[in-house]
């Protein structure tokens, strides 16, 4: 036993650079769990300046000087959330205490559809477990009032929390993009001068991590659009937030759009009902739309960028969800990704053989 853990420290831990990446990866990991909450503003802060980085260093290559790429760019970017939140923001409330409020009557009318196969002589549908469903449902009605009541309570700390938010976020943003020369000068000067694993790391993470968000923010604005349209075309209701939220879905891979088809078919349901042709071709076009992303935009977009297996995806996914909650599902692909270029680029000490016995 002992050989065999002497073997493995040999084998990938006889390099200074591994070791010293290591430790700073558990500290980094550490801080992120026990601090993860509290950094959150300067967390979004650095993606932020991550996605924006490309559009300053191509101004810089057109001869703007390197503050003015900055400015530029970081008061466009303000302008237009402040813009997307002014027009956005007031419809999508609208609709969200309207659609807030029709959910008990959604639920009477899922509980009739339920009662009428339970009266009628379905082969395919047991008794008990329609009977079931419907006592679930009756409870589910009776708690919808506490749990609006308990909601709009819980939503009061979160308002002060997106004024930090919205304060602290664009002032960090501004100084990492202002400053990124003169901070990565000081973070590489604790880090041992050979550093080629970290550098082929860094190389691997930029190229593809940065090409895999602005793939997924280009995705959310093309598949919320497109949704929005469709859903207009077809006169549902809240289009603008079940395009939203679809938009927003697909930074949550498979599981996303899984979770948001389910509003998507109960609005269309308690809108024209099974009997009304409107509703299939409500979920048809909504399911082309899923399909379409699925096979035609993302690998349009993606390409190789990040080269992980669906099932990868789907473990990361459900691994740093549970570890650090929605930002952990939101950088599940990113982290994964990082997971990747660590164990190609980590250093193999190559062990001779052991003589035969």
């Amino acid at each position: 036993m002992l050989k065999i853990v002497d073997n493995l420290v040999k084998r990938y831990f006889s390099d200074e650079e591994a070791v010293i990446f290591l430790l700073l990866l558990v500290s980094i990991i550490g801080v992120l769990f026990f601090l993860g909450n509290i950094l959150a503003p300067v967390l979004i802060a650095i993606v932020l300046a991550f996605l924006l980085q490309g559009i300053v260093e191509k101004l810089k290559k057109l001869g703007v000087n390197h503050v003015l790429s900055v400015s530029f760019v970081f008061l466009s970017f303000l302008v237009g959330c402040v813009v997307f939140v002014g027009l956005m923001v007031p419809i999508v409330w609208e609709q969200s205490v309207r659609l807030i409020n029709d959910v008990p009557r959604m639920l009477v009318e899922l509980q009739n559809l339920l009662r009428e196969l339970a009266e009628g002589d379905n082969p395919v549908i047991s008794q008990s477990s329609i009977n079931g469903v419907l006592n679930d449902l009756s409870s589910e009605l009776t708690s919808v009032g506490q749990w609006l009541l308990s909601f709009s309570l819980s939503s009061i700390p979160s308002l002060f929390s997106v004024i930090i938010y919205a304060v602290l976020v664009p002032l960090v943003m501004f100084f990492l993009m202002k400053d990124q020369n003169k901070i990565m000068f000081w973070f590489t000067g604790w880090l041992p001068k050979e550093r080629s694993m970290m550098r082929n790391i860094a190389h691997e993470m930029n190229s593809q991590i940065a090409n895999y968000i602005r793939g997924k923010f280009i995705e959310m604005l093309v598949v919320g659009a497109v949704t929005y349209l469709v859903f207009v075309v077809f006169g549902l209701r809240y289009a603008e937030l079940l395009a939203l939220l679809v938009g927003l879905s697909v930074l949550i891979p498979y599981i996303g759009a899984a979770a948001v088809t389910i509003p998507v078919v109960l609005v269309a349901f308690y809108q024209f009902g099974l009997d009304d042709n409107q509703f299939l071709y409500v979920v048809v076009a909504y399911l082309v739309v899923q399909a379409l992303d699925g096979n035609v935009l993302v690998p349009l977009l993606f390409s190789e960028a990040v080269n992980l297996h669906p099932l990868a995806i789907i473990v990361a996914v459900l691994f740093f969800g549970g570890i650090w909650g929605f930002w952990g599902i939101f950088f599940a692909i990113p982290l994964a990704t990082l997971v990747k270029a660590i164990l190609n680029a980590w250093p193999k000490e190559s062990l001779p053989r052991l003589p035969k016995a």
